[in-house]
């Protein structure tokens, strides 16, 4: 199109060939330094940096969100373009499982009833005949495992509004009990108004093709506690049960007391003022999709409420060469942004007089995402000031997170602190406005949160009604978090510290340092939530511990995550570390295949520890220049990303951000006399 010509970020992630992207420009020559597969790496990468500024990339992991969209356009009566609707039918027909035509929660994982039920349906609203193969191999594994009756709890709810599924079967989410977390307003809303497609020949005929049994003979009540074992990835406590009890007996008494109405508008209005504060991008998209429902039932379809919900969908597409997909989120853009400005500038590319115009870029970008006010809404949705703080993606959508603040923050004073030619777009006052807010949100037991501080308390996670993810009612502290805000704080103190910041700053860090040498397990290691999985979160601590001057010749904890580390070394001199270490046995499992993010993530934290033993380190740099294509870039291998701990991400500028982080560290600190 001549009104918006493809640019090499769009031809990249689209899957063209690299003559396309980089418009016939010639290949490197292969690197023989750490220096000059740092330049190589960032001279491609640099070509998907986008004209604000951030790296885009994608954020994608379930593959049944896109379905999701299927299903509340459905709902909604909204259109969905044909042009989307032919990618999506190619996105769910290359993610099946060629054996048993199924589909799982992504793409590495087994087929189950959720995933293939989910991804069927979203098919056959789509327009795809029944008895296409397809459909007629995956129709046959969800009758395998006993037909759709025992779909987990996310499944039942989407078949419910989808008239397909009894809400007598669906285990209740209460709005009167004015859910916990923000991303279960949503639900409650529609599970208290049950709502249900009209029935039409389409909601018959899948009544008829996802059952065993005919529907109206159907068990319901039974229904609610039966869940397919292939999937149950973490089995639900009998408090839950006893819970589930409770709210069903609720539920015949609630209407003679006039409550449900009350809290149906109560919840409704906390929605509506989040999405308001949210510019109404939502907090995530499996959020946005039922929140869309929502506005649809509450104020129809012309309400302002409900087009701009509508129009925000689109900040979740994705594009691939295999179709299109639904970010879990809309984007990383300030995280990346944040952890590639780093990179650069930390492997000294950011000298280089051909890459300034590319860091007053994400500077500038970086300076336009700052939140700049609180939530209007502040106190109706019990939300805390975000005013100085930065969020995962963008300054609209709104959510600031602390580890994001943390790097972003770290980005900034880099860029303005430590090279001469970047203007100084950000002033102190907003500085220490940043700084002021992370001082105050630590919490009693040392470490920081991601969203919010931590109002509920861990037993509630008993009655996570979620049989697929762990960890989801209320928030936790994280030493991913913690040290980001540790490093951050740190960082500060080098280029801009004010005395009255030196006390405060050493009890955050004191109090930080004992929450993450508590955190570490026995064998040296530390479990990461945000990525995968202990070699993650190992790196992640080594960082924090480093900047407050723990290394391995003066601290036990270093040391012995220092020799997790090297446990886990393969004979190619890479880590490879798979994501199931994250669910279920809760220790390391070794991937099939070295992973070039893994290997870059144990370097760098061998290198913040100063391991006395370069050959190790040396072995693993050699492995990352090994993987690296004479364009400069790294193939995409396994996920990089972790959520609930059962939930892996494509995180997809990883394999960049990082490989350039370890070849730059390495070269400073063992080829300081090679240059690029």
């Amino acid at each position: 199109d001549s009104f918006w010509p493809q640019t090499a970020c769009d031809r990249y992630w689209l899957g063209l060939s690299y003559n396309k992207i980089n418009d016939g420009q010639k290949e490197s020559s292969p690197p023989k330094t750490s220096p000059e597969a740092a330049y190589n790496g960032y001279k491609f990468f640099k070509q998907l940096q986008t004209v604000d500024g951030h790296w885009a990339g994608e954020y994608s992991g379930p593959i049944f969100l896109i379905s999701g969209l299927v299903f509340s356009t459905f709902i909604t009566r909204l259109s969905i373009p044909q042009a989307w609707k032919i990618e999506i039918i190619t996105y769910l027909v290359n993610t099946s499982n060629p054996d048993d035509g199924g589909w799982g929660i992504h793409v590495e994982d087994h087929s189950n009833l959720l995933g293939t039920t989910l991804n069927y349906v979203a098919l056959r609203i789509l327009g795809m005949d029944p008895e296409h193969p397809v459909l007629i191999k995956s129709r046959a594994f969800i009758h395998k495992l006993g037909g759709a009756v025992a779909i987990p709890s996310l499944g039942k709810f989407w078949l419910a509004m989808l008239n397909i599924y009894d809400w007598k079967g669906v285990n209740p989410v209460l709005p009167e009990l004015c859910p916990i977390r923000a991303t279960h307003l949503s639900m409650s809303y529609l599970y208290g108004r049950k709502v249900a497609e009209k029935m039409s020949p389409l909601i018959e005929q899948l009544r008829l093709e996802l059952f065993v049994q005919p529907y109206d003979k159907i068990n319901w009540s039974a229904a609610k506690g039966n869940v397919c074992e292939a999937d149950v990835y973490f089995p639900r406590s009998p408090i839950l049960a006893i819970t589930n009890t409770v709210s069903n007996i609720w539920n015949h008494f609630q209407n003679l007391l006039g409550l449900r109405n009350i809290a149906l508008r109560k919840v409704y209005k906390l929605m509506k003022l989040e999405e308001i504060d949210s510019n109404y991008v939502s907090v995530c998209a499996i959020d946005k999709l039922f929140r869309l429902v929502c506005a649809y039932y509450e104020e129809g379809p012309e309400s302002e409420m409900f087009l701009n919900m509508k129009d925000r969908v689109a900040n979740y597409i994705w594009m691939t060469p295999n179709g299109m997909l639904m970010n879990s989120v809309d984007g990383s853009q300030i995280w990346d942004t944040s952890l590639a400005v780093q990179a650069i500038i930390e492997s000294g590319l950011a000298n280089d007089p051909e890459n300034h115009e590319s860091m007053i870029k994400a500077l500038e970008f970086l300076d336009d995402s700052q939140i700049k006010n609180n939530p209007t809404y502040m106190k109706q949705c019990w939300r805390e000031p975000s005013k100085g703080l930065w969020g995962f993606s963008t300054r609209e959508q709104g959510w600031a997170t602390n580890d994001c603040t943390a790097e972003a923050l770290k980005a900034i004073l880099l860029l303005q602190g430590k090279l001469d030619y970047t203007p100084p777009l950000i002033n102190q006052k907003r500085i220490h406005s940043t700084v002021d807010t992370l001082i105050r949100k630590q919490h009693t037991n040392g470490g920081f949160s991601r969203f919010e501080n931590i109002r509920g308390y861990f037993w509630m996670e008993l009655i996570n009604p979620s049989e697929l993810l762990e960890n989801t009612l209320i928030e936790h502290t994280y030493v991913e978090c913690t040290s980001s805000v540790m490093a951050a704080l740190r960082i500060f103190s080098k280029f801009d510290l004010v005395d009255r910041y030196v006390d405060d700053i050493e009890k955050v860090c004191a109090k930080a340092t004992k929450y993450i040498h508590r955190m570490q397990r026995k064998d040296g290691s530390w479990l990461g939530s945000w990525g995968i999985c202990f070699t993650y979160g190992t790196m992640s601590a080594l960082q924090g511990l480093s900047s407050v001057g723990e290394n391995y010749e003066n601290s036990e904890y270093v040391k012995k995550a220092c020799d997790f580390l090297i446990s886990k070394q393969r004979e190619d001199g890479g880590w490879g570390e798979d994501y199931k270490s994250s669910s279920g046995v809760g220790q390391y499992i070794q991937h099939s295949n070295t992973q070039v993010v893994n290997t870059a993530w144990a370097l760098l934290g061998l290198m913040y520890a100063e391991y006395p033993f370069s050959e190790p380190i040396r072995n693993g740099i050699e492995l990352i220049k090994s993987r690296q294509l004479p364009t400069g870039e790294w193939k995409k291998e396994s996920f990089e990303s972790m959520i609930g701990k059962n939930c892996p991400i494509n995180h997809s500028n990883y394999k960049f951000i990082y490989c350039i982080w370890a070849l730059g560290m390495y070269s400073n600190l063992y080829e300081s006399d090679e240059h690029y």
